[in-house]
């Protein structure tokens, strides 16, 4: 498989490059087939919590699809670095509230020592 020059010589060693795209196109394809499974679930379930989850399976796709672009040398550097870490922010965000909004006080573990 051949790489563009410029993404090669910056950052890629051009060995190690077939392999990096196998594993970012792994990723691309795990990823993809867990946010069918999401849409499925969610289809099912119609909750709050199954669309928050399918969201960032959404989001984990697009993030694999950029990696895989940067390295076939087809989205900018930059775009890369804010598409990336812009969702690794948003997923956590997403993630966070999902777990926020999930229990009950009732649910919460006691940490007072048992007598």
């Amino acid at each position: 498989m051949e790489f563009p020059t410029s993404v090669a010589s910056e950052w890629l060693d051009p060995q190690l490059a077939p392999v990096l795209v196998c594993v970012i196109a792994l990723a691309v394809l795990g990823t993809a087939v867990l946010f069918v499974a999401g849409l499925v679930a969610y289809s099912r379930r119609r909750t709050l919590r199954y669309l928050l989850i399918t969201v960032v399976l959404g989001i984990l796709v697009v993030r694999s699809v950029t990696g895989l672009g940067t390295v076939l040398g087809l989205v900018p550097m930059t775009a890369h670095h804010l598409v990336e870490h812009g969702s690794d922010f948003l997923i956590a965000v997403l993630v966070l509230y999902a777990v926020y909004r999930s229990g009950a006080a009732t649910d919460a573990i006691s940490v007072e020592p048992d007598d």
